[in-house]
């Protein structure tokens, strides 16, 4: 049974003023309890807002939230605000994306790590503090006895983006939702924290949501893959096979356009064309339509459902053929 299942969710922004613009569009997936899922698409196709709609923080004014997010039989849109602050850091953990302005600037680094133990795990001041020293030290911050008297100020992106993730882990969260959680780091510090989080799931049976851009860490880390574009889940597959055969053109885009060390010296990147604003809406078609290189006049009056193909779930009215896939690998 699934620990986290999100049915049909959907986030519509309203302004006085301007049109309603939805940026989750009835997305749907599971998380099991050492799982750990990835939602993968470019900036702008909804996976952020996606991740805050699960943890409750959209504003109550302007974001209008609908469908179902069930974490271990209780339906998380329904509870309260005090309800879901005893959920958070407890149950839920959340990596934010952005380390420069996700941390307090007036309390320190250590007392924004032991005041969730305090609140969480009940333990006393000087309890929680040994705890975030510890948790500062497993996050590879040096010196951690010093750093925790120490302002956000004073740390660089990549100690802060590792302080946010020492917050998240301190109490064992039983859902993690890592948003583009390495952004900051160097490629050592980067290969010590996808480790710990690996750990983390392995050990503890912890569900992870992994968001991000990099198909490096989706292929490292993640054991199914949802492919996000407009709003919606245009591919769903367990990681190897959507790495070994990609069917949807965004998908297949997305990893041509990506540097491989398999391939010959000097080749140039094949990017997509175009950018997320270049699109259609869904009820008009295929929103990806105007950047695909396999649409046809059907994806631009028609909306393609997700629908189950040979252990996948595939958007789309023109997927990418194997034979094109392995040719596009030889070129490469």
């Amino acid at each position: 049974m699934p620990l986290l299942d999100v049915r049909d969710l959907s986030v519509v922004f309203k302004r006085k003023g301007t049109a309603p613009f939805t940026a989750v569009d009835n997305v749907s997936f599971a998380v099991e309890p050492g799982q750990t899922v990835g939602l993968v698409g470019e900036s702008g196709s909804g996976k952020s807002v996606t991740s805050l709609a699960v943890m409750g923080l959209l504003p109550k004014r302007g974001a209008h939230v609908t469908g179902s997010v069930n974490f271990d039989g209780t339906e998380l849109l329904s509870l309260s605000m005090k309800e879901l602050r005893n959920r958070r850091g407890r149950d839920l953990g959340m990596v934010f994306q952005d380390p420069m302005s996700s941390l307090n600037p007036v309390i320190t680094v250590g007392r924004q790590i032991s005041e969730v133990l305090q609140r969480h795990r009940g333990q006393d001041r000087k309890e929680a503090d040994a705890g975030a020293v510890a948790m500062l030290d497993q996050v590879g911050i040096p010196d951690p006895a010093r750093r925790v008297g120490e302002y956000p100020h004073q740390l660089s992106g990549g100690m802060r983006q590792r302080a946010l993730i020492a917050i998240a882990l301190a109490c064992r969260p039983r859902l993690l939702i890592a948003d583009e959680p390495t952004t900051a780091l160097d490629v050592t510090i980067q290969a010590q924290i996808l480790k710990l989080l690996a750990d983390l799931v392995r050990g503890t049976e912890t569900a992870m949501i992994m968001i991000t851009h990099d198909l490096g860490v989706v292929a490292g880390l993640c054991d199914e893959v949802n492919v996000m574009y407009g709003g919606k889940i245009v591919e769903r597959a367990e990681r190897h096979r959507l790495f070994a055969e990609p069917r949807h053109p965004y998908t297949h885009g997305l990893l041509r356009s990506i540097p491989r060390l398999d391939a010959p010296r000097g080749e140039k990147l094949v990017p997509i064309k175009g950018s997320v604003v270049d699109n259609i809406p869904w009820e008009g078609g295929c929103a990806f339509a105007p950047r695909c290189p396999n649409a046809l006049q059907r994806c631009r009056q028609v909306m393609p459902e997700l629908e189950p193909e040979d252990a996948r779930h595939l958007r789309c009215h023109n997927p990418v053929q194997p034979a094109a896939v392995a040719e596009g690998r030889a070129e490469r």
